[in-house]
């Protein structure tokens, strides 16, 4: 056995785990930089929250409440710049995955005055100010991976910034999800899902990120009865964010696969939701495998019978329009083909007519 495993993110989990380790917020400087978008942190207290205990810890503070689902690299300058002008010691991303990431990408840009929206993607091993995260979704488990997903506009896409940015802390406390919409809700866990699956279907996966990832698709199959019922009570919000962290440790590991590089031009282009994205292709993704142990295995870990019962769920999960052409497809199916990251990672050998019928099987009724 020979494996390789680093997630230096420290993880404080649970109701008020804010002000239970206030203190930690002391460690990194006088002057932070909370980071967050325009309104979901505020309506669920968590900004309040981290504004409480940095005065209560004495320290200063500037808001960055601009960040955009998908985050754009011009709102990253933008706000690098706010930061830069305000000399800022650490950052506090507050949100799902966008206001993470974009935190990441952000400390990346204030720590490194030569880099600008242009040269970004060619640089290499660039450092940060330190990050904390406070998630507040059940997603995307940024709070424990070391990427920065973002939007570049020029090449039509979105995309890894580059960099290695690990948070220094993660804050975890399902209470601020329990307001989030139903929808919300069910595009981020389908999210957590997709990560803590492709993570296990993964080339890279080891003994250790298989037992994080079985553990967190057993704790994604025991919220299935109440998601579909939009009966989500605090338990399984406090099991919908330990699987996300879980897929988040594990993709921090062995990245993601197909369906993540090939959901993305559903998002760029169709505006579907990064979960749905991803979750629309699942059933025909997993059909493609050719080994199906592993497979059989997530199925298992679900508590449903087949692959067929897991396909039904997600459709029922999911209410997904997306209306599609043959020539559309044909172009994601190109970009994808082209993606070798996202290639190596899946287990087998696969080739352009597949990927071209798993977004076809998948998209078909919607296909103009």
């Amino acid at each position: 056995m020979l494996f390789n495993y680093f997630m230096p993110t420290k993880v404080y989990f649970g109701k008020n785990i804010l002000w239970q380790k206030k203190e930690e917020f002391k460690n990194f400087g006088k002057k932070a930089y909370i980071v967050t978008g325009m309104r979901s942190s505020k309506v669920n207290g968590s900004l309040d929250d981290v504004i409480k205990v940095l005065e209560d810890n004495g320290t200063e503070y500037v808001i960055f409440d601009e960040v955009e689902e998908n985050p754009s690299i011009e709102t990253i300058e933008k706000a690098a710049l706010v930061g830069k002008e305000e000399k800022v010691d650490f950052i506090i991303g507050i949100g799902g995955g966008s206001p993470l990431d974009a935190s990441k990408a952000i400390g990346i840009f204030i720590n490194n005055p030569e880099v600008n929206g242009e040269n970004i993607f060619q640089l290499k091993n660039l450092k940060s100010i330190p990050v904390i995260a406070v998630a507040t979704t059940s997603g995307t488990g940024s709070e424990v991976t070391q990427y920065s997903i973002v939007t570049d506009h020029k090449e039509l896409t979105k995309k890894n910034l580059g960099q290695s940015v690990f948070p220094h802390i993660a804050f975890l406390d399902p209470s601020y999800t329990m307001d989030m919409s139903y929808d919300v809700t069910i595009s981020t866990a389908i999210d957590a899902f997709t990560h803590l699956v492709e993570g296990y279907l993964n080339s890279n996966a080891n003994d250790l990120t298989d037992i994080m990832a079985e553990k967190g698709i057993e704790l994604f199959g025991q919220c299935i009865k109440n998601l579909l019922e939009n009966n989500i009570d605090y338990s399984n919000r406090e099991k919908l964010m330990l699987a996300s962290t879980l897929g988040g440790m594990v993709i921090a590991q062995t990245g993601t696969s197909l369906p993540h590089g090939m959901g993305y031009p559903l998002t760029y282009f169709k505006n579907v939701p990064h979960g749905k994205a991803n979750g629309i292709l699942y059933g025909e993704y997993l059909k493609v495998f050719k080994d199906k142990e592993r497979v059989n295995r997530v199925l298992s870990l679900l508590n449903v019978k087949d692959l067929e019962e897991m396909i039904d769920i997600l459709n029922k999960l999911m209410q997904c329009d997306v209306e599609i052409t043959e020539k559309e497809i044909k172009v994601y199916a190109e970009t994808m083909c082209s993606n070798e990251g996202k290639l190596k990672n899946h287990p087998e050998k696969i080739g352009y007519d597949e990927i071209y019928n798993i977004y076809v099987n998948s998209l078909i009724k919607k296909i103009k």
